[in-house]
């Protein structure tokens, strides 16, 4: 490959953390990171004709950004969710899609814990009460012998049922998959998403985006929860009916609800969820650890290495698709 190569990222993230930027300067490559939030694309389209790589954040990757991309070798995401990644799209454009699993599934895990902490003891409502120079002390619940729902039981999910189980939790999941090995050996119980729904006192949402789960938390699914259970979002905004959300704090039927992920970020918190006593919100930092960022990281690297020296990259995810063209 004649001159350096030009590797774009639309994830501000990647490059920063850990040993990731020694390793990015040691190759020698161009790196150009594309997150100017006054752009709708962040910049891509400046720079997307030079990329020999694209590492993708948030950023949607469109057959219009491929068509840019002439130079384009593979499309790697800097995370799991390829959601935003057309990878028909990648297929027919000859280019190899990977991603970054479970490189974050414990600092994710580790904070759909801490949300259920927030949410049972009352601490971000505590918090602000002192140092507005209050001291509203509230009676919350324990996790032990609560049962958590776990929806879409992966990477991540397995983790959360392990640390729940050790809190003294009862976990039942429900997944496309179902891993009874795992289950057996953790004390996680399969159910029907109904039935998870009308049994657990939290319930944590573990899935892709996309069509397919779109809503996936709705108003009829509201009604099927049990009365005052409180739900946790570190999956995807799309994956819950903001409206139906607000609507089932208001009455009670849910006990509170902590957020992470959103349609549009930063979100539109003119919505009445926002102003809600009993919701809790996080900027999408479910990943957010040193740890996980550099893990997910060096996978990057891993992958853009074998693409750039002309080999089949790992986590491949459209290899069979490609190996049929």
């Amino acid at each position: 490959m004649a001159g350096k190569p030009v590797i774009v990222s639309t994830s501000p993230g990647f490059g920063k953390h850990g040993r990731v930027p020694d390793l990015i300067a040691e190759r020698g490559w161009e790196f150009i990171t594309c997150a100017d939030p006054g752009k709708p694309d962040g910049g891509l389209s400046e720079h997307i004709a030079r990329a020999d790589a694209l590492v993708v954040g948030l950023v949607p990757v469109t057959p219009e950004t491929l068509a840019q991309g002439g130079r384009l070798r593979a499309v790697v995401k800097h995370g799991v969710g390829v959601d935003n990644i057309d990878i028909p799209a990648c297929t027919g454009a000859g280019l190899p899609v990977c991603n970054t699993p479970a490189a974050n599934a414990d600092a994710v895990a580790e904070l759909a814990v801490g949300l259920m902490f927030s949410m049972a003891r009352w601490i971000p409502q505590g918090h602000a009460s002192v140092t507005a120079g209050g001291w509203d002390r509230r009676i919350g619940t324990q996790l032990g012998g609560k049962t958590l729902g776990i929806v879409g039981l992966g990477n991540i999910g397995k983790r959360l049922a392990k640390l729940a189980r050790g809190l003294g939790m009862q976990v039942v999941a429900t997944d496309k998959y179902l891993d009874e090995a795992f289950a057996a050996e953790h004390g996680v119980r399969f159910l029907p998403l109904e039935a998870l729904l009308a049994q657990s006192d939290y319930l944590s949402l573990h899935v892709f985006g996309g069509a397919d789960n779109a809503a996936l938390i709705n108003e009829a699914t509201l009604a099927q929860i049990k009365h005052g259970a409180k739900l946790i979002n570190l999956a995807r905004g799309e994956v819950v009916d903001l409206d139906a959300v607000a609507k089932a704090l208001e009455s009670g039927q849910l006990g509170g609800v902590a957020i992470d992920a959103y349609v549009s970020e930063p979100p539109d918190t003119s919505h009445p969820v926002f102003s809600h006593p009993n919701a809790v919100f996080t900027p999408h930092s479910g990943a957010d650890t040193r740890e996980a960022l550099e893990n997910v990281g060096l996978m990057v690297i891993e992958s853009l290495d074998a693409v750039l020296a002309g080999e089949t990259p790992p986590r491949m995810l459209n290899a069979d698709a490609l190996a049929a063209r």
